[in-house]
C-alpha cells in the first residue's frame, strides 16, 4: 500500500511538472513586450508600473491581515488554546494559496458559465500571465490581480474560526477549509465580482468584500457555532482572554492591512484609492469610539478589547461601501457600525449560541450593515462606475443591495450547514471532552504556547 501511495504521489508530481513546463512555454510566448502593451479581445491594455506597484503593496498588506487575525483571535482564547487558534489562521495561507492556484481562481474569476461559476479554463493559472486582463484590471498584470484576490480568499474562511475556537478538530478543519473555499467562497465571489456573475449583473455594489468576505464568513460562523455547540463550561466557568496585548497587536495589524484591502480594491494608485483609504480610516476610528461609548454606558468602563473590536467592526462595515462614499458618509457608517455590532455580540447569550470570538456579531452584523449602508450612501460623485444610493436619489440600489444580502445569507448558511453535517458524519467536528480540557495546543499539535520554569 505504501509503495502504491509513493508511486501515485510521484505520478501526480510528474503530471504537475509537465503542466508547469507547458504553461511556462505558453507564458513565455505571451509575455513578449508585456511591459509595453498587449492586446486582448480587441482592446489595447498597457501595464502601468505605478498602479502595479500599489497593487503589489496592497497584496502584501492584505496578506498581513491573516497573521494579524491569528494574533487578534489568539489573544482572546485561553492560554491552553493559543497555538491551536493561531494555527487555524496560519495554515489557511498555505492551503488556500494552493487551492487558488490549482482551480479556485478559475472558479471565481474564470470565463463565465451560466452566470453562476467560472469555467475551468484557467486551472493551474493557465492563460493567467503578466499581460493585463482588460475585463478585471487593464493596467496591471493579470497575475497581480490574481494575487490580490488570493489574499481575500485566504482570510475569509479563517474569519470563521472565531466561532468555534477552542473545540474544533484540526484535521476536520483542514478539510472544511478546502470544501468551504470551493463550494461557498468561489461561487459567491463569481456572482458578485466575476465578469458575468448574476449578482454583479443586477447592479449590486460590493467594493471590497462586504458580501463576499464578511457576510459569508459571519453567517457561516453562526452555523458552525450552532452545530458544534458551546465550549465546556461556557456560561458558568470564567473564560477571559489570556493576552489582550496580543489581541490589540493583531487588531493594529488588521487595521494597517485593511488599507490594502479597501484602497487596493481600486486596482490602481489614484483618486479612488485615496478616497477609499480615507473612508477606511474614518469609519474604523468612529466605530471604535461608538463601541467604546456604548460599552461605557452599559458596562461602566471602556475596555481595550472593546476599542479593538469596535475598530474592526468599523472596518467591516465600511468595506463594501469604501469605494462609493465620501468621508462624512464613512463617519456615519462607522458610528452606526460600532454600535450595532456591539449590540450584535450582546444578544448571543440570549439566543443560546457560543460564538467564541464574536465573529457573527462583528463580521456578520457589520457586513450586513455595510451592504445596506452602501445602498443608502453610495454616490456616483465619488465613483462614476458605481451607482447612487437612496440619499443621492437612487432608490433602486437599496433594494438590489437588500436582495444581494439575502442571497448571500441564504447561500452561505445552507452550504455551510451541509458541509459541516457531512463532515460531522464522516470525521467528527469536535475534539473529545478530555482533549478540550487539556487544550488544543497539546491535544491537537503536541506543543505549548508558553514554557514555565519549575520553581
Amino acid at each position: 500500500m505504501k509503495k502504491s501511495l509513493i508511486i501515485g504521489t510521484i505520478s501526480v508530481l510528474l503530471s504537475l511538472s509537465a503542466a508547469a513546463c507547458a504553461q511556462s512555454a505558453n507564458l513565455q510566448a505571451s509575455h513578449e513586450n508585456v511591459e509595453q502593451a498587449s492586446t486582448r479581445v480587441g482592446q489595447v491594455t498597457t501595464v502601468n508600473t505605478g498602479d502595479t506597484t500599489w497593487m503589489l503593496i496592497s497584496t502584501a498588506l492584505v496578506m498581513l491581515m491573516t497573521p494579524g487575525l491569528a494574533l487578534f483571535y489568539g489573544g482572546m482564547v485561553r492560554r491552553k488554546n493559543v497555538l491551536g487558534t493561531i494555527m487555524q489562521s496560519f495554515i489557511a495561507i498555505g492551503l488556500i494559496t494552493v487551492q487558488w492556484v490549482l482551480f479556485g481562481y478559475s472558479l471565481a474569476f474564470g470565463p463565465d458559465v451560466g452566470h453562476v461559476i467560472g469555467s475551468l479554463k484557467w486551472v493551474g493559472l493557465n492563460d493567467v500571465g503578466l499581460a493585463p486582463n482588460p475585463t478585471y484590471a487593464p493596467k496591471i498584470p493579470h497575475e497581480a490581480f490574481m494575487l490580490f484576490q488570493m489574499m481575500f480568499a485566504i482570510i475569509t474562511p479563517a474569519l470563521i474560526t472565531g466561532a468555534f475556537a477552542e473545540r474544533f478538530k484540526f484535521k476536520t478543519y483542514v478539510v472544511f477549509l478546502l470544501l468551504w473555499a470551493t463550494i461557498v467562497y468561489d461561487p459567491l465571489a463569481h456572482w458578485v465580482w466575476g465578469a458575468g456573475g448574476w449578482i454583479r449583473n443586477l447592479g449590486a455594489l460590493d467594493f471590497a468584500g462586504g458580501l463576499v468576505v464578511h457576510v459569508s464568513s459571519g453567517v457561516s460562523a453562526l452555523v458552525a457555532a450552532m452545530l458544534i455547540g458551546k465550549r465546556r463550561g461556557y456560561g458558568y466557568e470564567p473564560m477571559p482572554p489570556h493576552n489582550l496585548t496580543m489581541t490589540l497587536t493583531g487588531a493594529a495589524l488588521l487595521w494597517f492591512g485593511w488599507f490594502g484591502f479597501n484602497a487596493g480594491s481600486a486596482l490602481g494608485a489614484g483618486g479612488l484609492a485615496t478616497s477609499a483609504f480615507l473612508a477606511t480610516q474614518v469609519a474604523a476610528s468612529s466605530a471604535a469610539l461608538s463601541w467604546m461609548v456604548a460599552e461605557w454606558f452599559t458596562r461602566g468602563k471602556p475596555t481595550v478589547l472593546g476599542a479593538a473590536s469596535g475598530a474592526v467592526a468599523g472596518l467591516v462595515a465600511i468595506t463594501p461601501a469604501s469605494g462609493f462614499v465620501g468621508p462624512m458618509a464613512a463617519l456615519i457608517i462607522g458610528l452606526i457600525g460600532g454600535a450595532v455590532c456591539f449590540m450584535g455580540i450582546r444578544i448571543k447569550g440570549k439566543l443560546g449560541y457560543d460564538d467564541s470570538l464574536d465573529t457573527v456579531g462583528v463580521h456578520g452584523v457589520g457586513g450586513a450593515w455595510g451592504a445596506i449602508a452602501t445602498g443608502l450612501f453610495a454616490s456616483t460623485l465619488v465613483n462614476p462606475a458605481g451607482a447612487n444610493g437612496l440619499f443621492s436619489g437612487g432608490a433602486s440600489l437599496l433594494g438590489i443591495q437588500a436582495l444581494a444580502l439575502v442571497v448571500a445569507v441564504v447561500y452561505a448558511f445552507g452550504m455551510t450547514f451541509i458541509i459541516l453535517k457531512v463532515l460531522d458524519k464522516v470525521m467528527g467536528l469536535r475534539v473529545s471532552p478530555e482533549d478540550e480540557i487539556d487544550g488544543l495546543d497539546l491535544a491537537q499539535h503536541g506543543e505549548s504556547g508558553y514554557v514555565f520554569e519549575e520553581m
